[in-house]
């Protein structure tokens, strides 16, 4: 958990919260409007190494003599990590080359903007300039989230390819409590975040420990639950959000996801592998409920973790058979701990035959865990 802070009154805050990174921005400069060295200096000995501090470089243009600057600065401070953003226009090529004997001192990071688009051919670059990692964020902070300007295949794709080069992966950009747990999913580095902690204000108002507490709690700490670094894009992450040790198995809630069509490149014959059919998906989840009243996030089993799951295994490729859709389905969803039973109904709406498909039922075996189909996604 990344928490932004303004200096370090707000650094105090967030270290209180629980954030794993201290994060150095003032909200009222811009997407990465860069804290003054000295604010960066105080922050620093503040937080007095119990937690990395990181620090955006500023709103900057892409030239080498400016970010280099700025870096060097900021790098002088004492930060753990310093923040780049990669913005349109300019020599980015330049601007990392330029950066790169830093990056052999001190860990740097490129913010990339889901919103700009954001040109990943730049990970490779990036990389071999030594930077430790790089994240995507928003430019506009109003309106619009990170999910609203990219699906979660497209983010697996960017956590995946950082992965492969050995970047860190970050994701942030007006998250919210019901984003996390669709992050989760993608086991990104770090979830980063500034307007869910604070008041009504928004992203210049005041931390708010409530709402610390609130995303603190919905993110597994490192080290954590075994496999999380590990979970399977395929599969929702096990033991992320346990049952009610107190609660009564047999009382469950129902939470459904029906009539949503979506287009599935499905089927056995030859004209079926590379043109996408709609498919129609209906998902029950019984889910063991929770002994106090549900009140936010931490409480639930979020319905967009169903539709998400559903688009990842779609995006993963052709499926022959209906079947083993499903049973991916079912045995993504039955992943989730406080699941014990799901049933799933997919029909194929345009065969020539009417309307075809199959409707299936698992439950969770006597040991806890859920089966699993023997094809892969």
């Amino acid at each position: 958990m990344l928490a932004s802070v303004t200096g370090a009154p707000e650094a105090e805050i967030a270290f209180a919260g629980g954030a794993d990174v201290i994060d150095l921005k003032d909200p009222g400069r811009g997407a990465l409007g860069a804290v003054a060295p000295a604010v960066a200096h105080e922050t620093v000995a503040a937080i007095a190494g119990r937690r990395p501090v990181s620090a955006v470089l500023g709103d900057l243009p892409m030239r080498p003599e400016t970010v280099l600057a700025a870096a060097e600065a900021m790098a002088a401070t004492g930060v753990d990590y310093l923040k780049l953003g990669i913005f349109a226009g300019g020599d980015v090529p330049a601007c990392l080359k330029a950066l790169a004997p830093l990056a052999a001192q001190r860990r740097l990071v490129a913010v990339l903007f889901a919103d700009g688009p954001p040109d990943l051919s730049l990970l490779p670059e990036i990389a071999a300039a030594g930077f430790a990692g790089a994240m995507l964020d928003t430019q506009e902070k109003a309106g619009k989230r990170l999910l609203d300007w990219m699906d979660l295949p497209a983010l697996r794709r960017f956590v995946t390819e950082c992965r492969d080069r050995g970047l860190m992966a970050g994701l942030a950009g007006a998250l919210e409590a019901p984003d996390v747990p669709r992050l989760l999913v993608l086991a990104p580095d770090l979830l980063g975040f500034r307007g869910a902690l604070t008041g009504p204000g928004g992203r210049g108002a005041a931390l708010d420990p409530e709402r610390l507490r609130e995303i603190r709690e919905l993110i597994p700490p490192e080290g954590g639950p075994a496999g999380a670094g590990r979970m399977d894009y395929r599969l929702l992450a096990a033991g992320l959000y346990a049952p009610d040790p107190n609660g009564d198995p047999s009382l469950t809630d129902r939470v459904f996801v029906r009539d949503l069509v979506l287009p599935v490149v499905i089927g056995a014959y030859a004209r079926e592998r590379h043109a996408p059919q709609p498919v129609r998906f209906e998902v029950e989840a019984h889910v063991a409920r929770i002994r106090r009243p549900t009140q936010d996030m931490r409480d639930v089993f979020s319905y967009d973790v169903i539709t998400d799951g559903i688009r990842m295994l779609i995006a993963a490729g052709h499926v022959a058979l209906v079947e083993t859709l499903a049973e991916r389905v079912a045995a993504m969803v039955l992943e989730h701990p406080r699941v014990t039973r799901v049933i799933v109904r997919l029909e194929k709406l345009q065969t020539g035959s009417g309307i075809v498909g199959v409707l299936i039922e698992r439950t969770r075996d006597a040991g806890g865990t859920a089966p699993l189909p023997a094809g892969r996604a």
